[in-house]
């Protein structure tokens, strides 16, 4: 970063040097204004640290943005604060997952960065669900009867997972799909198509219905298939019907584990991205897709492989 501000700053020493030298001879003066443009959209395009932290500052807003309005509306008791808790659960992951494309492919760190605004938010729930700082909004929006200490359970565990699935998947790999929309979209449906329309109850588990589970399948495939296609734009996974049924596959397999007592015994939150990621392992790697993780690929040594390279090799 000290390299690229000296080099910003001899380039605008260079630029204002002309301009005056332009001035005095006469000559068509450059405009310094246009010329720091051009460095912005050059430092963008050609610095993958710079655009991969001002891609995570973009997603941090459109997170925060979102998880916002949600708050409002629990505030304002304009929707039923179990719905509301529940879109919180669905949105708010699929639009950071939305913004990944925006990250660089050479740099590193892109995926510690891309979970910069999930940390903090992180954070954020671990102290309200604490009791050291009051957030009404938050806890209204994001707990099932209002108390802060719910905080530290499922939307914890939601975060802690998402987190976790950026740094060690991240987007090349077909595993960060399934994890997320599972989670988000297929768990998210699950509990309110289950409210709405869980009249009949499961044998195994009275505490879930068949509606709940069909929906979490439907929604976590769809929403699968639908992340896939959007990322194979951007070539960073492939588009296949073989990939469509490993995701149909894996969402099977998810809402089967989410439908089981030992989910409501624990958490959703942790059991339905756990066995996507178990599942889609042995699925994807089954039907031939090798690059599952982003701590290395191919033999080589990418994003998180890298980072932890460097941090061991600095303890020796």
């Amino acid at each position: 970063m000290r390299q690229l501000s000296c080099s910003f700053i001899r380039s605008t020493a260079r630029l204002l040097l002309r301009c005056s030298l332009a001035g005095r001879r006469g000559e068509q003066q450059i405009d310094p204004v246009q010329h720091l443009q051009q460095q912005l959209r050059t430092m963008w395009t050609d610095i993958p640290l710079v655009r991969d932290a001002g891609a995570a500052v973009l997603t941090g807003i459109a997170a925060a943005v979102v998880l916002r309005f949600w708050e409002e509306v629990a505030n304002r008791a304009l929707l039923d604060q179990k719905l509301c808790r529940k879109m919180v659960h669905i949105t708010v992951g699929l639009v950071y997952f939305l913004m990944w494309p925006l990250f660089s492919s050479e740099d590193v760190y892109a995926p510690f960065l891309a979970p910069l605004i999930i940390i903090v938010n992180i954070i954020k729930v671990t102290v309200i669900g604490l009791g050291v700082v009051k957030d009404e909004g938050m806890v209204n929006s994001m707990t099932r009867h209002g108390d802060h200490r719910e905080l530290l359970k499922g939307p914890l565990y939601y975060a802690c997972a998402v987190t976790l699935t950026t740094i060690v998947f991240w987007r090349t790999s077909p595993i960060s799909i399934a994890v997320i929309c599972n989670l988000c979209a297929g768990d998210g449906a699950a509990d309110v198509a289950g409210r709405r329309l869980g009249h009949v109850k499961l044998p195994h588990n009275p505490e879930k219905s068949y509606a709940g589970s069909i929906a979490m399948f439907l929604a976590g495939f769809i929403a699968s298939v639908l992340y896939m296609c959007y990322f194979s734009m951007f070539g960073f996974v492939e588009s296949s019907w073989t990939m469509v049924a490993a995701f149909a596959a894996v969402s099977l397999a998810a809402a089967a584990v989410e439908s089981l007592p030992i989910s409501t015994r624990l958490d959703d939150n942790l059991t339905v991205p756990l066995a996507s990621a178990v599942v889609g392992v042995l699925v994807f790697y089954s039907v031939g897709i090798t690059s599952l993780c982003c701590m290395g690929s191919g033999g080589g040594t990418s994003g998180s492989a890298t980072i932890l390279q460097v941090v061991f090799a600095g303890s020796r």
